[in-house]
């Protein structure tokens, strides 16, 4: 699992200023400060253009994704997320991955268009016990297929993507969030990056003739 060390100076500010065909996994264990579906076969070709342009998102957070609230140090559950007020936490994923990968994007102006598929299989946050004494890590994996505008046929095989964000503790935490550094500003501006760099990857073939994901 290949980890990637990304360090950005300005995210989105406000938000304006996770065996066979499984596909490649690529890790990001990155710190952040913002001050900043499976692919269908068959595939239209085995790399993905390099001069994109994404037209649109589509999210899925399956319902069969369980939620936990419970106030612990590590609940056990997909989806962990304390960074908004108590609510349909599917629906709320949903939302900042829609924010963040739309943002992420805007500025591609390749020549081909593509739209993406994006499902959620997993998202742990932190507590408000772990937010406010040791700090942890957002922990987020999803399924990224990008796919013609065009035709819907998938331009490469589908890849589970992991993203660490560390989540600030204790004082820490606290001043990030007088600085309007919020939760959900810091994992929005973080998956934009994530976005912005897993397109701008290739489909390389192995030795065994499977495909693997590398920086062009």
């Amino acid at each position: 699992m290949k980890t990637l060390k990304v360090i950005a100076a300005l995210g989105l500010g406000v938000l304006v200023s996770a065996c066979g065909n499984m596909p490649d996994i690529a890790s990001r264990n990155a710190p952040f400060e913002a001050t900043g579906l499976a692919a269908a076969a068959p595939y239209a070709q085995t790399q993905l253009p390099q001069s994109m342009r994404v037209t649109a998102v589509h999210v899925r957070v399956p319902s069969n994704l369980t939620v936990s609230e419970a106030n612990v140090y590590y609940p056990r559950a997909d989806l962990v997320w304390r960074g908004e007020p108590i609510g349909d936490r599917h629906a709320q994923i949903k939302s900042i991955f829609e924010t963040a990968f739309i943002h992420g994007t805007k500025e591609m102006a390749g020549d081909a268009d593509v739209t993406l598929d994006v499902e959620i299989l997993r998202f742990h946050s932190v507590t408000e016990k772990t937010r406010y004494t040791v700090g942890g890590v957002h922990n987020m994996e999803f399924r990224l297929t990008v796919r013609s505008a065009a035709t819907g046929l998938a331009l490469a095989p589908a890849r589970d993507i992991e993203a660490n964000l560390p989540a600030f503790g204790g004082g820490q935490a606290v001043e990030a969030e007088r600085r309007g550094q919020t939760q959900k500003v810091r994992v929005t501006g973080y998956l934009a990056q994530v976005i912005r760099q897993e397109l701008a990857k290739s489909t390389v073939p192995n030795a065994d003739g499977s495909l693997a994901f590398a920086a062009k």
